[in-house]
C-alpha cells in the first residue's frame, strides 16, 4: 500500500494515462499504429469500454499500479467500490488470474429530475494475467436502462475524466524502472 502511495506521489501514472487515452481515440477513428500502446474497443451487450494491452516497456509492477490507479480515479468521480476480488483458474497449460474492481455510482438523486444520477453506469475494471504475467486491463461501463436513472454519460467522457492528464516530464519518465518489477 505504501509503495502504491509513493507511485501516485511520484505521478508515474502520467507515463501511460495520456498515451492510452490517445491510443483509444486512434482506435475509435480506425487509425492503427505499430508503435505505441495497443487498445481494443468493447462495444457489446450495451457495454462500452476498452482493453489496454500490457506492453513490456511498462513493467508488471507499473501495470498493476495503473490498474489500481484507474479504480481510484473512478472513485473520485462519485463512485463506491462495490467489490474487489481475485479469481484464479488453473488450466492444463497455464494459470489465469483475474483481479476485478466493480464500482457503482453513489446513490444520490438528481435534484432537477428526481431520478438517480447514474453518471456513467456501473463500471468494471479487470486485470487479466497469465502465469503471473499481466496481459491486459479491461475497463468498461454498463449503463442502467431504467427510468429511475438519469441518462448515462458517454464512455468517451469517462475516458477523458480518468485519463486525460498532462504528459509525463523527464523526471516522471525516469521513475518507470523504479516500479517496473514489483
Amino acid at each position: 500500500m505504501k509503495r502504491h502511495e509513493q507511485w501516485l506521489a511520484d505521478r508515474v501514472y502520467l507515463n501511460w494515462a495520456g498515451p492510452y487515452f490517445k491510443a483509444y481515440h486512434f482506435r475509435k477513428a480506425g487509425v492503427g499504429s505499430s508503435q505505441g500502446l495497443r487498445v481494443q474497443l468493447i462495444t457489446d451487450c450495451g457495454r462500452q469500454g476498452a482493453i489496454f494491452f500490457f506492453d513490456p516497456s511498462i513493467g508488471p509492477g507499473n501495470f498493476r499500479h495503473f490498474f489500481d490507479f484507474t479504480c481510484e480515479r473512478v472513485l473520485e468521480l462519485g463512485y463506491n467500490l462495490s467489490t474487489s476480488d481475485q479469481r484464479t483458474l488453473v488450466h492444463p497449460t497455464y494459470t489465469e488470474t483475474i483481479d476485478k474492481h466493480f464500482l457503482k455510482p453513489q446513490p444520490k438523486d438528481c435534484s432537477e429530475t428526481g431520478r438517480c444520477n447514474q453518471r456513467y453506469g456501473s463500471i468494471t475494471i479487470d486485470l487479466i494475467s497469465i502465469n503471473e504475467q499481466p496481459g491486459f486491463i479491461r475497463f468498461f461501463a454498463n449503463p442502467y436502462h431504467d427510468d429511475i436513472f438519469t441518462p448515462a454519460h458517454s464512455f468517451d467522457e469517462l475516458m477523458a475524466a480518468v485519463y486525460q492528464l498532462p504528459p509525463a516530464d523527464e523526471q516522471v519518465q525516469a521513475r518507470i524502472a523504479e516500479y517496473a518489477r514489483e
